[in-house]
């Protein structure tokens, strides 16, 4: 398959592998994802190779012959950028380097590429710089001119100390810098969160690009960044929002994505500290994405991994303006009726049976039932409140 090719942006390929867990439909849609990170980072797929093979080649990840085909493709095409949708280990990425002679990146290094462009605050670009330098240090061999020289020269090198081993020292003191550095961080943030009083905090979750901030500034009536692309939004945005006359705290947090880097996982938990101190978690939902269902899974998977999984939640299953269902021949017999057929009304029908009521579909961006959303927040806000300040109920009224 040929992406269309904009000279303007780095030209790259995708590498996939389909096995007993990454079938062939689903690794395809990985690749999507995988050329919308591609764009996002400021590239663009001239072409997607994928092989099958149940175990990865423990030197080159994919065998001899797809890589000989990788290979005449790159030097064919002039492609500066090769990007594979799982993780390589340290040698494999060296061996596939020496081989293709250009830039190898794995989804992992794509995800930490793309968060140091969209950091903008001093903590956001300390989570992320940490994260680099931890994905980074099983791989300095070979890679030691690319770092910056902090500190080396006359009296700073140890007796039969080569270049490589001074510089996983220096990242090693990277590291530790950045993780006390962070935890001074992390305890103003826990002040400013505990000088927010007693009001009511809803955070908004889900996976990446499924409508977050757009629905934070209909709700809010601010202007967070919201862009169609991938983790748009990086840093926590908490706002003060007034339904009727009760107010809560609303925050819009780091979209999440399957196959999430461990190392951000790690560094960006004191961000996700404001979903696990929530009261109640809006869980943004793409319906139109034609796996959203998995989106769903993947979302509750991070949850469950930061002890968030059992708080209130209210699905809103956004963009219904783009859902399409297939449409299925009537006389076509032999294809079997799935949820891809599903009405819109179906869907809606499901998840209030699957959630008991707490869900709502909408879409933000042409406030489509947010009439109805700010209700029901309303009531579940209100019903938080009067089990924290039994005595002032009469403030809210239920009608």
């Amino acid at each position: 398959m040929i992406e269309q090719k904009d000279l303007a942006f780095e030209q790259a390929i995708l590498i996939g592998m389909i096995n007993q867990n990454q079938p062939e439909e689903r690794i395809q849609e990985y690749l999507d994802e995988l050329a919308f990170l591609t764009h996002t980072a400021g590239g663009t797929v001239a072409k997607r190779f994928t092989q099958r093979m149940e175990t990865p080649h423990p030197k080159t990840f994919i065998g001899s012959g797809k890589m000989e085909e990788v290979l005449a493709y790159v030097k064919t095409h002039d492609i500066s950028t090769v990007v594979f949708d799982d993780e390589l280990t340290p040698a494999q990425q060296s061996n596939i380097e020496q081989l293709l002679k250009c830039k190898i990146l794995d989804r992992t290094g794509l995800i930490l590429d793309i968060f140091a462009q969209r950091a903008k605050t001093s903590y956001a670009r300390t989570q992320v710089e940490l994260a680099q330098y931890q994905y980074l240090l099983p791989r300095l061999k070979g890679l030691w001119t690319h770092l910056e020289r902090q500190r080396g020269g006359i009296g700073m090198r140890g007796p039969g100390e080569t270049e490589i081993e001074t510089d996983r020292r220096i990242v090693r003191d990277k590291i530790s810098l950045l993780k006390k550095k962070l935890v001074g961080i992390d305890r103003q943030m826990a002040t400013q969160r505990g000088n927010r009083g007693a009001l009511v905090r809803v955070a908004l979750v889900g996976y990446t690009n499924v409508g977050k901030s757009t629905l934070m500034n209909v709700l809010s009536k601010s202007e967070v960044f919201a862009e169609n692309k991938l983790f748009a939004t990086l840093d926590t945005t908490v706002r003060k929002v007034v339904v009727r006359n009760l107010p809560f705290l609303l925050s819009d947090t780091v979209g999440f994505i399957r196959k999430l880097p461990t190392q951000l996982v790690e560094s960006f938990k004191s961000t996700l500290d404001e979903v696990h101190e929530a009261d109640l978690l809006l869980h943004v939902v793409d319906i139109a994405h034609p796996n959203f269902e998995e989106h769903i899974e993947s979302v509750n998977h991070l949850l469950s991994e930061i002890g968030a999984i059992d708080k209130p939640t209210l699905m809103i299953f956004n963009k219904i303006d783009a859902y399409q269902a297939e449409v299925l021949d009537e006389d076509d017999l032999a294809t079997p009726r799935t949820t891809k057929h599903y009405s819109l009304n179906e869907w809606q029908q499901s998840w209030m049976a699957r959630t008991h009521g707490d869900s709502i579909f909408i879409s933000a961006q042409h406030k489509t039932h947010i009439d109805e959303l700010r209700e029901i927040l309303y009531q579940k806000v209100r019903e938080i409140h009067i089990t924290r300040f039994p005595y002032n109920h009469f403030l809210y009224p239920e009608d």
